[in-house]
């Protein structure tokens, strides 16, 4: 995959604009499969009722994964970030792989279902990214990267996206926690 230029916008790659249309023009629908489609009306507290509608669907973070292709999760994807978007004044990202520095591929290989990389973040600011399908799969995490248990929900991710927590070393941790944003249970 090619490395984006100098003058490369995260907020305007063409598949990333497609794959937000096509959930913007599919939200009613997918709405409208739950009981709920009254009430999923991208406040905050309806995160509470997608985390429901989330536990509902799947038992782990292994099954929001097996899934994340599907109209349901790939819906899901889509209304965390919008909630994001329009409540913590972030917006929608398609970065390079931080890993390789590269553009993976946006879409499955039919072309169909964002893969893993549409994330949210500050506008303007290259170090800030959520990934709302990871946000999905951390609501199933018991506990974090050193044992700590966590009690995560969509809610709370929403509260504090950036846990800024240090450790006692006073080193700022990862803010994703690997998966969303992990803290401690409460």
């Amino acid at each position: 995959m090619p490395e984006p230029d100098e003058t490369y916008d995260p907020t305007r790659h063409p598949d990333l604009l497609r794959w937000m249309g096509e959930r913007q023009d599919a939200h009613e629908r997918w709405a409208g499969q739950t009981s709920f489609a009254g009430v999923l009306d991208f406040t905050s507290a309806s995160l509470g009722i997608l985390d429901d509608l989330i536990r509902e669907t799947a038992n782990s973070m292994e099954e929001v994964t097996d899934q994340r292709m599907t109209p349901f999760i790939q819906g899901a994807i889509w209304y965390v970030g919008e909630v994001f978007c329009r409540h913590q004044r972030m917006v929608w990202k398609y970065i390079p792989d931080i890993v390789s520095g590269e553009l993976e591929p946006f879409f499955d290989p039919a072309g169909e279902g964002a893969l893993d990389h549409p994330c949210v973040g500050v506008a303007g600011d290259p170090e800030s990214y959520l990934y709302p399908l990871n946000m999905l799969r951390g609501i199933f995490m018991t506990e974090d990267e050193v044992g700590n248990p966590v009690e995560e929900t969509l809610s709370s991710i929403f509260a504090n996206p950036f846990d800024e927590d240090n450790d006692d070393d006073g080193e700022e941790l990862d803010p994703t926690g690997g998966w969303g944003c992990s803290r401690p249970a409460r």
